[in-house]
């Protein structure tokens, strides 16, 4: 078992804990969708879908089942097994790494996801903090998502799984299959153990599967994202038939679509569910419901009617046994270590020379040139991106930018499906600063020039590349982002006095996520020379 330490960091933006033996929903305010949750020991594990993000497969970390941490990775990149090379090197919206499955078995860590077009993987470690084992594509095939593992009691394993019908032509269907001893090799036929397509639980998918007290128990999302329900089924039979018994709804709350997660047992015997709620721009945030076990029925969250619960806004701790202190997964970032702060992902397969971490202060990137066919940057894969961590809040770069061709532009951006920017730009008289806007990226849509401004009194700097003179700018970036996703661009040529930029812009949710926020850097015409930006910091505030 991994010794791993609570550190001290809590963000001033969305804090669950409210420091009185008490929480409010959600836990994580911000986009882990499609959550899975396991507890070893007197630690918990959470993982979720990860899309085309690089790196894939988020582990966080948690003592209580309140405050969580980012600690680790499951999956380095998007090279594998059944999948034609390059594909991941540009950005698959909406492809890639769906509802994972994350388990404990004979001492190994082992985490289940569908990919849509390529089947489902596997991959494992003993070291859950260390690096993990190369992933294994177990049942390859198009539309084959959301699996998970039973290992029974019997020494069987067994696989469920659903349905894509974007790609299989059909949805709503959980079917079953025998796995060997390694859960590694499937053995046995798909059989069929619940067809949603009865005009009630329509688009059931995201099965997690569980054995308690004799039953075997499939619980599932049904319903659609934005407006389903938590199912439950139960059987005495892997096969089945299976009772079904809706489990958790909206009810009279305002949590919409409160569906799709995973139930875990704290050392104390108490049962808890964590799962996601669309939020739009903010993405699938997550939260934790209580879970009482009624005739054999897993009732989530209070004012049960018929076995169904209605999930809470606030409510007590888990007892875990212990009282631990406030934490939040990280979000603003120094730059002062030698690899790669865990807040950040790239839009795709990351590439040799997009850029560096250093120990000097700074992440250094590099300026890449337009893909061939640019419409907007909806296909930029070099985009340094993290999630949006809370309601509102404002976040702040300080760059030094090295712009050594007239169009390249180093920037902020809030990215989605439709997304807006500002950018330092290099011109033939000095440098400007400017919003674009972009609406409906996937459509191709056409990006906009807001607002353009000339800036002067920037503080430069001479530096020198190979003998080469060069002019160093250093600029803060910001955008402030109110309730609903609202943002303003502004920017500052001191760090004190801040400009606003352009106009208000709505964020957009992009495919299956959340919007996110993050850097650039470009070079406007290929085999140009090459721009370069060090980033000091990115820090988010209130």
């Amino acid at each position: 078992m991994p010794s791993l330490r609570l550190n001290a960091q809590v963000s001033q933006t969305w804090v669950p804990d409210q420091g009185n033996g008490t929480y409010k929903n959600p836990i994580l305010y911000a986009d882990y969708s499609d959550p899975d949750v396991i507890r070893v020991g007197d630690d918990y594990y959470m993982t979720a879908s990860s899309f085309n993000s690089v790196p894939g497969l988020p582990i966080l970390h948690s003592k209580d089942l309140v405050n969580w941490q980012i600690v680790n990775y499951a999956l380095g990149d998007l090279n594998l097994e059944g999948v034609p090379t390059g594909f991941f090197d540009k950005p698959q919206h909406g492809k890639g790494v769906w509802a994972p499955c994350i388990r404990y078995h004979r001492g190994e860590y082992i985490i289940y996801w569908g990919d849509p077009d390529f089947g489902i993987y596997v991959v494992k470690t003993k070291d859950i903090l260390g690096p993990w084992d190369k992933p294994i594509l177990v049942l390859p095939g198009k539309g084959r998502i959301d699996p998970s593992p039973l290992f029974d009691d019997n020494g069987k394993v067994y696989l469920t799984h659903a349905w894509a019908g974007s790609r299989a032509q059909f949805n709503s269907v959980m079917t079953v299959c025998e796995m060997d001893e390694t859960g590694k090799n499937v053995i046995g036929e798909e059989s069929l153990i619940f067809d949603g397509n009865d005009g009630i639980n329509h688009t059931i998918e995201g099965g997690k599967f569980y054995k308690k007290d004799g039953y075997y128990y499939l619980l599932a999302p049904a319903g659609g994202v934005e407006m389903g329900w938590q199912i439950a089924l139960r059987s005495k039979n892997v096969y089945g038939p299976y009772e079904v018994k809706r489990v958790l709804d909206q009810g009279k709350t305002e949590i919409n679509g409160p569906h799709q997660g995973g139930l875990v047992q704290t050392q104390t015997g108490e049962w808890w569910f964590i799962h996601f709620q669309d939020k739009g721009p903010y993405g699938r945030v997550t939260h934790l419901q209580p879970v009482q076990w009624k005739d054999g029925w897993p009732v989530m969250g209070i004012n049960d009617k018929d076995y169904c619960g209605e999930p809470v806004t606030t409510y007590r701790k888990p007892d875990v046994g212990k009282t631990y202190p406030m934490v939040t997964p990280v979000e603003s970032d120094d730059f002062n270590a030698a690899k790669l702060g865990l807040q950040w992902q790239w839009h795709a397969n990351p590439q040799q020379g997009w850029g560096f971490p250093s120990t000097n202060g700074y992440i250094r990137l590099y300026g890449q040139y337009f893909p061939d066919g640019y419409t907007n940057f909806w296909n930029i894969p070099n985009l340094l991106l993290q999630k949006l961590p809370a309601p509102k809040f404002t976040a702040t770069v300080k760059l030094t930018a090295i712009l050594q061709n007239e169009g390249d532009q180093a920037g902020l951006i809030m990215m989605g499906w439709d997304y807006s920017y500002i950018a330092l730009r290099k011109t033939k008289e000095g440098y400007t600063i400017g919003q674009a806007v972009c609406e409906d990226a996937e459509q191709k849509g056409k990006e906009k020039l807001v607002e353009v401004l000339s800036v002067k009194n920037l503080h430069t700097e001479v530096k020198y590349n190979y003998q080469t003179r060069l002019e160093a700018t250093e600029i803060h970036l910001r955008m402030e982002v109110s309730d609903g996703g609202v943002c303003q661009f502004l920017y500052s040529v001191d760090g004190k006095e801040f400009r606003p930029v352009g106009e208000q812009f709505q964020a957009r949710q992009g495919k299956w996520v959340g919007a996110k926020m993050g850097m650039f850097i470009l070079n406007k015409e290929h085999n140009t020379i090459r721009s370069w930006m060090d980033v000091d910091w990115f820090r988010i505030h209130k």
